[in-house]
């Protein structure tokens, strides 16, 4: 009866303990979550943060021959109290190529990015969209190329 009686005893102080550190591993994991999760959404930009703000969004070349390329310039001007880091302009296809600025540009001071569409293989509407991101409010901003092509 002894037996039975310590090798219950055993049994139940060993269930306790993996209980505890699975409540040890269930904490540390949702901490490590909701730290993840705040990484993802990004902090609340402050106030006082560069704010990237476009003269024209969309620009329409009209219709053009296939083969032709365009060239546009974005004009925009940070309206924030801080420098305005550029830091990647992409574009939906390797058909149109981004140029931001390399270097900040100051608050109240204008800056270009400079985008070319090249057309060859294109056929039809086109709508290009230029993602730029930055340290500014918001962080990710888009302009847009459209268009027709049409034969040559």
């Amino acid at each position: 009866m002894k037996k039975i009686f310590m090798i219950a005893l055993a049994s139940f102080a060993f269930t306790a303990c993996q209980q505890n550190t699975a409540k040890e591993n269930n904490s540390t994991t949702s901490t490590e979550l909701s730290s993840t999760n705040e990484a993802k959404i990004g902090a609340v930009a402050s106030p006082d943060a560069a704010i990237l703000t476009f003269a024209e969004e969309s620009y329409d070349f009209g219709k053009i021959k296939q083969g032709e390329s365009i060239h546009y310039d974005f004009k925009f001007k940070n309206t924030g109290k801080t420098p305005l880091i550029i830091s990647n302009a992409v574009a939906t296809c390797g058909c149109t190529v981004p140029e931001p600025p390399k270097d900040p540009v100051l608050p109240g001071a204008e800056g270009v990015i400079k985008v070319i569409f090249n057309s060859a293989g294109k056929m039809g509407v086109q709508d290009k969209v230029i993602t730029v991101t930055s340290n500014g409010n918001p962080s990710v901003n888009e302009v847009r190329l459209v268009g027709e092509v049409t034969q040559p």
